[in-house]
């Protein structure tokens, strides 16, 4: 059954425009599936890793922000693809390089800082963010020259995105390192054992195994 209903729903996503109809909610379910692979995002950091960060959002930003510029500077679609995942991938190894420095409560509450230090440099850097205004972006991308221009046509581009995003993730759990990934949040002390370097989660279930026996 779980097939079946998995298809089901894909086939409803895929002909939302014709039956949904008003262009306004075309673009609504447009965002619904942004944010819907920003979960993808915080399902394999949370749910897999057992990292839960409340400062996602703001390498969601950094993404935005950056494609937003190296757009409105007069590159192609492929360019600020590359460009803004490039400087996310850096932000997001600056986020872990400060944030597993903590754990527990304490990770959470780095991601918290670190999450609205990006929102406070987006309010008030406005020569480069235009604060609340945001940036403004003349027309929807063109990618390999195909037209995004109708919400029906950009709706089905984000549609893709989202396919191709369950795919990435469903390979990726099902590989080696997702199952390391997996048994590192279940079993740190052994995979620690195994060779696999867990980042001090290792100390804390030493730690909690010992408050326990005490």
């Amino acid at each position: 059954m779980k097939p079946v209903a998995l298809a089901l729903v894909f086939v409803l996503l895929a002909t939302a425009p014709f039956w949904i109809g008003s262009t306004y909610y075309v673009n609504i379910a447009s965002q619904i599936l942004f944010y819907a692979i920003f979960a993808l995002g915080v399902n394999v950091l949370a749910g897999y890793a057992g990292l839960v960060s409340l400062g996602h959002a703001g390498l969601f930003g950094i993404t935005a922000y950056s494609a937003a510029k190296i757009m409105t500077a007069g590159y192609g679609h492929v360019v600020v693809d590359v460009a803004a995942l490039a400087i996310t991938v850096v932000a997001a190894a600056v986020f872990a390089v400060l944030a597993l420095r903590g754990t527990g409560l304490g990770f959470v509450m780095i991601t918290v800082a670190l999450g609205q230090i990006v929102w406070g440099v987006a309010y008030r850097w406005i020569s480069l963010t235009n604060g609340d205004n945001g940036i403004t972006i003349t027309g929807r991308p063109s990618p390999f020259g195909l037209s995004l221009a109708s919400p029906r046509s950009f709706y089905w581009a984000t549609f893709v995105t989202f396919v191709v995003a369950i795919l990435s993730r469903a390979t990726f759990v099902a590989s080696p390192f997702g199952a390391s990934l997996a048994g590192t949040r279940d079993q740190p002390r052994r995979m620690n054992a195994l060779g696999y370097h867990v980042s001090g989660a290792a100390s804390r279930g030493s730690s909690t195994s010992t408050t326990t026996s005490s």
